[in-house]
């Protein structure tokens, strides 16, 4: 199916919940969350977890995109490696409208869970840890909750973007006009997807009349 076939919130929901990637990405945020609920005992740490993954997450968005969505194919020892996940977000940028090639595959969104998202939570449980503090394992539960919330964000916010769905409030107005300049102007600018924030601290949010068209917005950097 292609993007332009759907033109309502529902219409994207029901094509949105029938990919595989939500569904483990769900699975995961149930779990997690239940973990949090057995562990008891929320209270002032949890609500820094939440605001601490709140500030980290933009930037943890922009670096995959950058740096592992995009990346460029390398070599190790003579061998030419091309990492999946950029092999699979190639074919996304040559095909934005088909909406089978969008979400994670259930395998990158395992990776995603399991791999990235934790990465914040285990450092600052090992700091802490290292500082000869108790650990407050509930509270970086509950980091981890509100990482799998943000990713799930993610996820349909990525999807409904490459529908042919309007935007209506002025945050989706946002994401939407710069991930479609991402697509179709300059592929090297505009890289967050649920939020420009990243974008605005980094430089990568330019006036897009400034910006020229890039030849490999479609193909990346195809051939080398």
């Amino acid at each position: 199916m292609y993007g332009r076939e759907i033109t309502t919130l529902g219409g994207a929901w029901r094509e949105f919940r029938g990919k595989h990637g939500p569904w483990v990405i769900a699975a995961g945020l149930a779990a997690v969350a239940a973990a949090r609920v057995a562990a008891g005992g929320i209270g002032w740490p949890d609500a820094v977890a939440v605001a601490a993954m709140l500030v980290v997450y933009p930037f943890g968005e922009w670096a995959i995109h950058v740096y592992l969505l995009h990346a460029r194919p390398f070599e190790i020892a003579g061998r030419r490696i091309d990492l999946m996940t950029a092999r699979a977000h190639r074919e996304h940028h040559e095909e934005p409208h088909r909406l089978g090639l969008i979400n994670f595959s259930p395998g990158e969104a395992l990776a995603i869970l399991l791999l990235a998202v934790p990465l914040v939570p285990a450092l600052t449980g090992a700091a802490i840890a290292a500082a000869g503090a108790g650990v407050p394992y509930g509270a970086l539960l509950t980091a981890l909750v509100t990482g799998y919330v943000l990713v799930g964000v993610y996820e349909w916010t990525h999807f409904l973007i490459h529908t042919a769905y309007r935007p209506r409030s002025s945050w989706y107005r946002a994401v939407w006009r710069n991930h479609r300049l991402h697509h179709f102007k300059n592929e090297r600018y505009w890289h967050g997807i649920t939020n420009n924030l990243s974008d605005r601290v980094l430089g990568t949010n330019p006036d897009q009349r400034e910006v020229p068209r890039s030849r490999t917005a479609r193909s990346l950097h195809a051939g080398g």
